[in-house]
């Protein structure tokens, strides 16, 4: 809060001076000296010690040698005066120069009674806390549901004006993230592979088996694991980047430039991402497959006594071209998803860091969070489609 001061004495002496003058149960208070925020609590205290030693009809302030007072100071003799005035005692300030009146004139009293504005901390009931947990999904699902619609109004007009599209921007982010998250997605699928392959080998070993371990890790991998493995490695790395990218934006206000400059910031920067992904993500989820198989088959190589030949004819005759489809149809669904949420969660932030990083988080755990959800209309759908 601004505090206004006024000074009528540039000679005005350091510290205060109070005398009292009783006459029968009225109360004379002289003050002199500097009145401000650094002794309010002092000289406020001792006025009010003073009041209260016995039963008044009137109070009487002198403000004749005051040489100083701010705004601070001025709220505390209104406060005197109002509590003063709930025990029916009068209440006079006298000899206020032109300086001090005006800083009265900015004080209400009936700022006295309003609420703070930031409201008392109080628990919250677990009901309260389900309710505002709903409250909060629900609008999110709204905002998410609008960005989708201006994502698919920036869409059909690149298509009707292809040149547009900034053609750049989509294959930097193909390489930020396809071609720079080959590495981590070969050696997941890989792991992946080989864990499933030697958890499957020691329970089919007890039943003589071992020839169902490469179909089943190529079953697993290309209708299950691939796409939605690949997806959350997308979501970690692209998606989180999609969000702080566009969130240090909006920081920084260069979104708002945009917008000064004509520019639709969803088509100019969302599109680019959106495109990038849906293209990388399917091309990975092939990745995924290839080296998840490549790891189950050195489980199969070294443990299982087949022969490499064996081993990817076992895993040819479980594949088969519809599993490969409705694989990247999932991963180009995933890959939607992430990047829309990530793009959206950036456009939320507001200001400062500390919202750069609340919805980057926000962005990666909602996308693996709808990348499940779709997993799990696919399985039903595609059950059914058979």
């Amino acid at each position: 809060m601004k505090i206004m001061t006024t000074q009528t004495n540039k000679n005005c002496p350091e510290g205060y001076r109070i005398s009292y003058k009783w006459e029968d149960l009225n109360l004379f208070i002289y003050l002199s000296g500097e009145f401000g925020l650094k002794n309010l609590t002092v000289f406020d205290g001792d006025i009010r010690r003073e009041i209260s030693k016995q039963k008044l009809n009137s109070i009487t302030i002198d403000f004749s040698e005051v040489c100083y007072l701010d705004s601070a100071a001025a709220l505390a003799f209104v406060q005197i005066e109002k509590d003063t005035n709930y025990q029916n005692v009068q209440f006079r300030l006298i000899n206020l120069n032109d300086e001090s009146k005006g800083i009265f004139s900015v004080i209400h009293e009936e700022a006295l009674n309003h609420q703070p504005f930031k409201s008392l901390e109080h628990k919250e009931g677990f009901i309260r806390k389900i309710g505002q947990s709903s409250s909060d999904i629900a609008n999110d699902f709204v905002n998410f549901v609008e960005f989708i619609g201006d994502l698919l109004v920036a869409f059909f007009y690149i298509v009707r004006h292809p040149k547009t599209l900034r053609g750049k921007d989509v294959f930097f982010y193909i390489q930020r993230a396809g071609v720079d998250g080959l590495p981590i997605v070969a050696l997941i699928g890989a792991l992946t592979g080989l864990i499933i392959a030697f958890m499957s080998f020691l329970q089919l070993k007890m039943i003589g088996a071992n020839i169902y371990v490469p179909a089943l890790v190529s079953f697993a991998m290309v209708k299950e694991l691939g796409p939605i493995m690949t997806a959350i490695l997308v979501a970690g790395r692209s998606g989180s980047a999609f969000a702080a990218e566009i969130g240090t934006m909006m920081v920084n206000e260069e979104v708002d430039a945009l917008h000064t400059m004509g520019f639709d910031p969803v088509r100019f920067l969302a599109i680019p991402k959106v495109l990038a992904t849906i293209i990388v993500v399917p091309i990975l989820t092939i990745y995924a497959d290839f080296f998840g198989i490549f790891g189950g088959m050195i489980i199969g190589v070294t443990s299982l006594d087949l022969t490499i030949k064996t081993y990817i004819s076992q895993s040819l005759k479980t594949i088969q071209v519809f599993d490969i489809i409705r694989s990247l149809i999932k991963a180009a669904v995933f890959a939607a998803l992430i990047s829309s949420i990530g793009c959206q969660r950036g456009f939320q932030v507001r200001s400062g860091a500390q919202d750069v990083g609340k919805f980057t988080t926000s962005a990666v755990v909602a996308a693996i969070f709808m990348i499940v959800v779709a997993d799990s209309i696919f399985a039903i759908m595609f059950y059914y489609m058979k």
